[in-house]
């Protein structure tokens, strides 16, 4: 599923209008909201453009190289017979989930 939506944002820019719902807050206000800037920045980062997908949403595009690499962990570790773990206890969840936020 998220290759198949890195696929879609990769061929469809997100800069061009009509592709994708209008964004109400856009709508309303005139501003992109973080989800806005995270389909842009999505789009910059399959094409290799990080200074614009930085631009766009860090936030998201720490995201893809942390989500990237974890996927990577997995697939090595399930080569190896390992399950994956991540070994955090709770508190560290809500500080990076309060981190992100």
């Amino acid at each position: 599923a998220v290759t198949a939506a890195f696929t879609y944002v990769g061929t469809v820019d997100p800069n061009d209008p009509g592709h994708y719902p209008v964004c109400p807050l856009l709508k309303l206000t005139g501003v992109f909201c973080p989800g806005c800037g995270g389909l842009r920045s999505a789009h910059a980062f399959i094409h290799g453009d990080l200074g614009a997908a930085f631009s766009a949403n860090a936030v998201a595009t720490t995201g893809y190289f942390l989500f990237a690499a974890v996927w990577v962990l997995w697939l090595v570790r399930a080569w190896r017979g390992r399950p994956l773990r991540i070994g955090l206890a709770p508190a560290w969840w809500w500080g990076i989930g309060a981190l992100l936020l």
